[in-house]
C-alpha cells in the first residue's frame, strides 16, 4: 500500500498543477478542443513530467489533510502559472481592439467561431494569426518549459506563496499592455498621421463632410496596416519567450 501512494501521491501532485495550468491557457483550454483531447493531454504531459521531475516530499509520512493542501497548493501555482501567459497572450487582442476603435470599428463586432461569442474583426485577425505563428514556431515547448521552470522555483509539495503568484500576475498585465501598445503602434501611427491630413483638409476645405470622406481612408489604411503588423509575429513571439524566461521561470 505504501509503494502505491508513493507513485500515485506525485503524480497527483503533478497532475494537479498540469491540469490547472492547461485549463486557463488560450490554447489547450480552448473550448473548441473535446474535454477528452485536454485531459489525453494532461495526463501525458504529467506522465512525461513525472519521468524527470524529482520528488521532494516522502509522500509515505503524508497524511490525508496534507496531502489535500499539497494538491490545493498544486492547482493555485498552475493556475497562477496560466492566468499569468494568459494575461500576455491577451497582448494581440487587445492590439487588435485598439486598432479597430482608431478605424471607426468600434461599434462592429462578429461571432467568434471558436469561443461563441461576440469578437472585433481586426482583433480575431490579430489572434488567430498569432496562434498559428506561435504554434508553427514551436511556442509549445515553450509553455511546457514554463511549466517545467515552475518546478525550479516552486517544488512538488511546498506552500503556496500568494505574494509571488500576485507579482507574477502583475507583471504579466504591464507586459500585456506594453506588447498591445508595441503591435499596435504602426497603425495607430498612421490613423494619428491620416486624421492630422484630414484636420488641414477640414480647415483647407469646410464644406468637406470630413468625418464620411475620412471613413473610407481610415478603413482601407488601417486593414493594409493590420495585415503588414501580421508578419511582424515573429519578433512578438521572440519577446513573449524572452519575457517568460525572465519573468516565470527565473
Amino acid at each position: 500500500m505504501e509503494a502505491w501512494i508513493a507513485i500515485l501521491l506525485p503524480f497527483v501532485l503533478l497532475l494537479g498543477r498540469i491540469s490547472a495550468f492547461f485549463a486557463v491557457l488560450p490554447i489547450f483550454g480552448n473550448r473548441a478542443i473535446p474535454m477528452q483531447v485536454r485531459a489525453g493531454a494532461a495526463i501525458l504531459v504529467t506522465i512525461f513530467f513525472a519521468m524527470i521531475t524529482p520528488v521532494t516530499i516522502a509522500p509515505a509520512k503524508v497524511g490525508t489533510l496534507e496531502a489535500g493542501l499539497m494538491l490545493s497548493g498544486e492547482i493555485l501555482y498552475g493556475l497562477a502559472l496560466g492566468l499569468a501567459i494568459s494575461l500576455v497572450f491577451q497582448a494581440v487582442r487587445q492590439a487588435g481592439c485598439m486598432a479597430e476603435r482608431e478605424m471607426g470599428f468600434a461599434t462592429s463586432s462578429i461571432i467568434d467561431p471558436v469561443s461563441g461569442e461576440e469578437g472585433d474583426a481586426v482583433s480575431l485577425l490579430f489572434d488567430t494569426a498569432f496562434m498559428l505563428v506561435f504554434l508553427a514556431a514551436g511556442g509549445h515547448r515553450l509553455l511546457l518549459s514554463a511549466i517545467g521552470g515552475s518546478y525550479k522555483l516552486f517544488p512538488m509539495g511546498s506552500a503556496p506563496n500568494p505574494a509571488v503568484m500576485a507579482e507574477a500576475i502583475v507583471s504579466a498585465g504591464a507586459a500585456m499592455l506594453l506588447f498591445a501598445l508595441k503591435l499596435a503602434a504602426p497603425v495607430l501611427a498612421a490613423l494619428l498621421v491620416l486624421a492630422v491630413v484630414m484636420a488641414l483638409l477640414a480647415r483647407a476645405m469646410p464644406e468637406m463632410n470630413i468625418l464620411l470622406e475620412s471613413l473610407p481612408l481610415r478603413i482601407g489604411l488601417g486593414l493594409i496596416l493590420a495585415a503588414a503588423v501580421v508578419p511582424m509575429m515573429n519578433s512578438f513571439i521572440a519577446e513573449l519567450a524572452d519575457w517568460m524566461n525572465r519573468s516565470l521561470t527565473g
